[in-house]
């Protein structure tokens, strides 16, 4: 019967692999990106004032903001 993985198994194959575990990373990280701003676009269209009111506050802090 095949045993399962530990996370230290798994981290263990994270060091053997770096270039792998970097795209892998690289991979995981795009997509939740991708999710996120599908679940913003999705909140703004349900929530249309509060969205509005964020994209004001947002400029405010813009112009505000001091180089």
């Amino acid at each position: 019967m095949p045993k399962a993985d530990s996370p230290v198994d798994a981290a263990q194959d994270a060091q053997d692999a770096p270039e792998t575990s970097d795209a892998a990373r690289r991979r995981r990280r795009a997509q939740f990106l991708r999710e996120l701003a599908e679940a913003r676009a999705l909140r703004d269209r349900v929530q249309p004032r509060r969205a509005k009111a964020a994209r004001l506050r947002h400029a405010m802090r813009m112009r505000t903001f001091r180089w």
